[in-house]
Order: structure tokens, then C-alpha cells, then sequence
């Protein structure tokens, strides 16, 4: 819906594509999508006595600061494809991060596509981002650039895999992994450097032809502040779009050329988006 000098809209999944690839990532990794070692529908068969099965090797332990050149479908996946390229050639991906899984509980070893274990690296990933390409927690969420994570399959953590690895992507409109450059470590807590990587949009939130794209690309607007929003249970639809007007409204106004006639948006989470971590909206304007 558009008013006298705003333009409000709500999450849509074409454009949404971020944070949709993070519900996408969370439902698959929580899933256990690695496969279960029971089948309850499986018919009864007769005791014999079982042939020696290979064990899967056992995969190195990944390396923080190597690049990968992966698919959108390999970033959401919960197990990484293995190798890495030099990051003076194009890649998509950056490990940022890596450690020794959590996978002991009172002396028992936790399944590595459990829920429990699944869930450390789910929150132990996004936190360490942060720290790696510096700025504050708004420049990351008015970057492109978000986290993904992996763990060993389950054969691999049978042979001794014990490892989680961290890696940040950017995604465009299209379900398309942005090319990264070197020297991320820090990016965003440069100036100069940040634009490159921060969030804009080829026309205004609302319209049909807006696609999310980094600022270094053609743009018409550009996303210029966020709107935190109280945690807990989704608050509704009408909350979270109440809540952004007044300060997307100021915050337009104060990039205007002109106080009095002026455009500004707002783009404000849907439920999906919320139970995914997006417990905030943010405010554009014309770039």
C-alpha cells in the first residue's frame, strides 16, 4: 500500500529471499535432514549375519579463511560439498568460523543430526558473524551478507567427524549467491567498504519489480535504518506494520533533499520471517 509520502510493504517471498534462505536453512537442519537409521514402516526381516559395510573417511576438519565456490541449493544444504578454491579466483562463500561440535550429554554421544546438536551450531554461527565483518548489529541487517552452517554427515561423524564450519554468503533476488571479494574480515566496519556489501532494491519496497540487490549494483532505493521490535511471540501483522511507520517516516524525512515532499518505506516481518530470527523491520527511501 503506498500513502501520501510513504511506501509500506510487507515481507514477499520473491523478495525476501534472505531470510526466507535462513527459514529454509533452520527447517532443514533442525529437520534432521541427514536421514534417520530407523524406518517404522520397514517389514520384519530374518537374523543373518552381516557382511563387513566400508565406513565412510573421515573428512578434515574445515579451515577458517578458505573460500568456496558453492550453489544457492549447496548453502542452504546441511552438509557442504568438499574442496575450496583460492580466494584470488571467484568464490561465494567464506569460512569464517569452525569448532569441535558439543555432541556429549552425561556421557553419551548425541546424534549429529540431532536437534540438540543441530541447534548449538544454529546459534553459535550467526553470533560469531558479527564479530568477524565488525560494524554494529544494524549493519549487518542492512548488509546482503548473512550466515550459513554445516556439519559432517551422519557416516562422516561415525568414522570421528566432530566439526561445525561457519561460512557467509550474500544472496540476491532469484535465489542467487552474490561473487564475495577478499578481505571480508572487518568489511563492515568500514565505510567505505561497507556500501559495497549493503542492501538496496531496483525499485520501492511495494512495487512489483523490486528486487533486493547490493548497493554496488544499479539501485533505486536503498534500506536506511531498522525498526527493532519486541521479542517473544509474533505480535500480528497490524503490530509489526504499526510499529515502523512513525520511525521510518522520520527516518525518511531525515535523508530528504526536501523535509516537506518526500518517499519512504517500510518492510516489516512476516510470521515465517519472525520464527526464523527477523524480529525487526527496516525503513528505505529513494537512493
Amino acid at each position: 500500500m503506498l500513502g501520501a509520502h510513504g511506501a509500506l510493504r510487507p515481507g514477499r517471498a520473491a523478495a525476501l529471499v534472505l531470510t526466507a534462505a535462513l527459514a529454509l536453512l533452520l527447517a532443514v537442519v533442525l529437520g534432521a535432514c541427514t536421514g534417520s537409521s530407523e524406518d517404522p514402516d520397514a517389514a520384519p526381516t530374518e537374523t543373518a549375519t552381516p557382511e563387513a559395510v566400508p565406513t565412510a573417511r573421515e573428512v578434515p576438519a574445515p579451515k577458517v579463511g578458505t573460500c568456496h565456490r558453492l550453489t544457492y541449493a549447496e548453502a542452504v544444504a546441511p552438509v557442504a560439498p568438499e574442496g575450496s578454491v583460492p580466494c584470488a579466483k571467484p568464490h561465494t562463500s567464506v569460512t569464517y568460523a569452525a569448532g569441535a561440535l558439543d555432541d556429549v550429554v552425561r556421557g553419551h554421544l548425541v546424534a549429529v543430526d540431532s536437534a540438540r546438536v543441530q541447534a548449538q551450531v544454529a546459534q553459535t554461527c550467526p553470533r560469531a558473524l558479527r564479530g568477524f565483518l565488525g560494524g554494529t548489529l544494524d549493519d549487518l541487517r542492512l548488509s546482503m551478507l548473512r550466515p550459513v552452517w554445516f556439519t559432517p554427515t551422519v557416516e562422516q561423524s561415525d568414522a570421528g567427524a566432530r566439526w561445525y564450519r561457519c561460512d557467509v554468503i550474500a544472496v540476491t533476488a532469484g535465489k542467487r549467491l552474490t561473487p564475495l571479494g577478499r578481505g571480508l574480515r572487518g568489511v563492515l566496519g568500514r565505510e567505505g567498504d561497507r556500501n559495497r556489501y549493503a542492501m538496496c532494491g531496483t525499485a520501492a519496497p511495494d512495487a512489483a519489480s523490486f528486487r533486493r540487490v547490493q548497493c554496488s549494483q544499479e539501485h533505486t532505493w536503498r534500506a536506511i535504518s531498522v525498526v527493532g521490535l519486541p521479542g517473544g511471540p509474533y505480535p500480528g501483522t497490524e503490530a509489526v506494520r504499526a510499529a515502523g511507520q512513525a520511525p521510518c517516516e522520520d527516518a525518511g524525512r531525515d535523508v530528504a533533499a526536501d523535509p516537506l515532499s518526500f518517499s519512504w518505506g517500510y518492510e516489516w516481518p512476516t510470521l515465517e520471517q519472525w520464527r526464523a530470527g527477523q524480529t525487526y523491520g527496516r525503513c528505505w527511501a529513494p537512493a
